[in-house]
């Protein structure tokens, strides 16, 4: 099938996921998390109106469920200020253990091979 005239040449990248950094993980309870998500829209839009009142750069695309907590999606790779702001809300909300809610965190960066 290959002409010995051919010589195929395999490119190899290594790219990283950008996407990925991007999602702000905040570990808590079951049942914290199911809360939080049966009113993500209002979270989401308080989240977005906060971060606008005190001029963050970010904001918040979506909120999903994992299962070791929620994991919410912003529009720019967060930072430390940023999650610490996030995390606050999420320990001020009405109806949520505050100490079932562990610190935030950015997920990891996920790298693979792209021939």
């Amino acid at each position: 099938m290959f002409n010995s005239n051919q010589k195929s040449k395999l490119k190899f990248n290594i790219t990283t996921k950008d996407l990925s950094r991007k999602q702000i993980i905040i570990s808590m309870s079951t049942n914290n998390a199911k809360r939080v998500i049966a009113q993500s829209n209002v979270h989401m839009t308080n989240i977005n109106w906060l971060s606008k009142d005190i001029k963050l750069d970010i904001c918040a695309d979506f909120i999903c469920l994992n299962n070791r907590g929620i994991i919410i999606t912003t529009n720019k790779v967060a930072l430390t200020l940023n999650m610490n702001t996030i995390e606050k809300y999420m320990k001020n909300l009405n109806g949520i253990d505050s100490n079932k809610v562990m610190s935030s965190r950015l997920s990891q960066s996920k790298s693979y091979l792209k021939f």
